[in-house]
């Protein structure tokens, strides 16, 4: 069985960070650690909130990790709150790198153009260089335009996404995968290149009218837990794709209207069917 270690806050209530990641990625038959960077009674879309850092708790697991001679085939980090947070997920990547896992970076921290309130320009600058040491990453328009410095566009055509790209490649990654894409009017997806082989690939499907919190933790969750699968990244983006689509659907039809996140447990039976187990 692979296994996969995900580093990110968990909200207890909200179904976003680790809270989608666990379920998700077990669902899919991959062995799924965890590293909580904070703990927060709700995302933070709820007013009063509590949170409970846990930076100083990242280096003493680590550690004790690696006393246990434990391997990961995938390590995979979401949202980060701090610049030191940032740095000691370089070091985390030092340490448990193997020439055959995957370090698998989503940099959560922005989006409509702009960044979430506690971060700044040199947060963006900074995560991009975790970015640079990964091997794969999932920004959406909006993080990759704080991280090359490029324009931030609302529309925009493909020369424009392809340019951002090969900004992002610059970074460092093998593959990235730019998230809420679309070129049509009622169209949405992902586009992806590969660095090494200068190749692109877009995958879109229907985008429908409504936008929830959580939904990119859902994609990039599904994508990492579905290489795992032995999905070629192209193919992992459209499960991914194709799967977070089917929880806005389920959540859309709900007669209750949640509306602090999707549904996605509702369709876990619709995941292990479209990859096979």
């Amino acid at each position: 069985m692979k296994r996969i270690v995900t580093i990110q806050d968990i909200s207890c209530v909200g179904k976003c960070s680790l809270t989608v990641a666990l379920p998700i990625i077990s669902a899919m038959g991959v062995e799924t650690a965890i590293l909580p960077t904070a703990v927060l009674s709700t995302h933070t879309m709820f007013q009063n909130f509590t949170c409970k850092d846990l930076t100083d708790q990242i280096t003493p697991i680590a550690n004790h990790w690696k006393q246990e001679s434990f391997t990961f085939d995938a390590v995979y980090t979401g949202y980060l709150g701090s610049f030191e947070q940032i740095d000691l997920m370089k070091d985390f990547f030092d340490q448990f790198k193997t020439e055959s896992n995957i370090l698998f970076v989503d940099p959560a921290m922005a989006d409509n153009g702009k960044l979430y309130p506690a971060f700044d320009e040199a947060f963006a600058k900074h995560m991009a260089t975790l970015c640079g040491k990964a091997d794969i990453i999932v920004p959406n328009i909006t993080e990759a335009a704080f991280m090359t410095g490029m324009e931030y566009r609302s529309e925009y055509d493909e020369e424009y996404v392809k340019e951002m790209l090969r900004h992002l490649s610059a970074l460092g990654a093998k593959i990235t995968l730019l998230t809420g894409v679309g070129f049509t009017d009622g169209k949405t997806g992902v586009m992806g290149y590969d660095k090494e082989n200068d190749e692109f690939y877009y995958y879109c499907h229907d985008k429908l009218p409504v936008s929830y919190h959580g939904t990119g933790d859902i994609f990039s969750s599904t994508c990492v837990g579905a290489m795992m699968n032995g999905f070629d990244w192209k193919e992992a983006a459209k499960v991914a794709a194709d799967y977070t689509k089917e929880c806005i659907r389920l959540t859309l039809e709900d007669p209750a209207k949640p509306w602090y996140g999707v549904n996605f447990e509702q369709a876990i039976p619709y995941l292990i069917k479209r990859i096979g187990k």
